[in-house]
């Protein structure tokens, strides 16, 4: 993936997927920077590693190294563009309804979930961990962001957010098992994760939490 633009569909499937979910969580990211009162360079930070810092924790794992946020200039480039769109335009994003950001983040979660497990797999990772690898490129960033926000990571304590990127990962890493295409495979998994999502939202599920006697 050297190339502007990969010749080969499925590259361009993940390429785009990637890409998409960078941007999307370096708006969140940036965001929660600004709700914080940090300055310019605190949101282009929090952008960058909420972007960024699961995937960049899933290249180190799966031996995919130099990771693509340092050596591929896209990635960084779109992490800071989505920063650079919020401090521009900040009424606007700040603004705008809940249930979009709320959409916007669950999208990030299925483009990065399917992603990161893709990726995962053609570096030959079995399937239950490139599953795993796909959890952490969609929770990785946010967990990240609320560690340097001095709070409890919100993938910790609700909705079903970690369980829906799993869900995503698995039929991603079935699909392909299974002689399902690339494209197809990552389309279904990110339609499922961002619909479990969302119903978990709506509804306001959560997993069950231990009771203290």
């Amino acid at each position: 993936m050297r190339d502007w633009w990969p010749a080969d569909v499925t590259d361009r499937a993940l390429l785009v997927f990637d890409l998409t979910g960078v941007f999307v969580f370096a708006v969140e990211g940036a965001l929660a920077a600004v709700r914080a009162q940090l300055d310019v360079f605190g949101v282009l930070v929090l952008a960058f590693a909420t972007a960024l810092g699961g995937g960049l924790i899933r290249d180190l794992l799966i031996g995919a190294v130099p990771p693509k946020a340092i050596c591929d200039w896209r990635y960084g480039a779109t992490a800071l563009a989505g920063g650079g769109a919020v401090i521009c335009f900040s009424p606007l994003f700040v603004e705008a309804p809940i249930h979009l950001m709320i959409g916007l983040d669950a999208a990030g979660l299925a483009l990065c979930a399917v992603a990161g497990a893709t990726k995962a797999l053609e570096y030959r990772i079995p399937g239950l961990l490139a599953t795993l690898m796909g959890v952490l490129t969609g929770v990785g960033g946010g967990t990240l962001r609320d560690l340097m926000l001095a709070r409890v990571p919100n993938v910790l304590r609700a909705d079903i957010y970690a369980v829906a990127a799993l869900a995503g990962a698995t039929v991603v890493v079935l699909g392909l098992k299974f002689g399902r295409s690339k494209s197809w495979a990552m389309i279904l998994g990110g339609v499922l994760c961002f619909a479990l999502r969302m119903v978990a939202v709506t509804r306001g599920w959560n997993l069950p939490h231990v009771a203290l006697h």
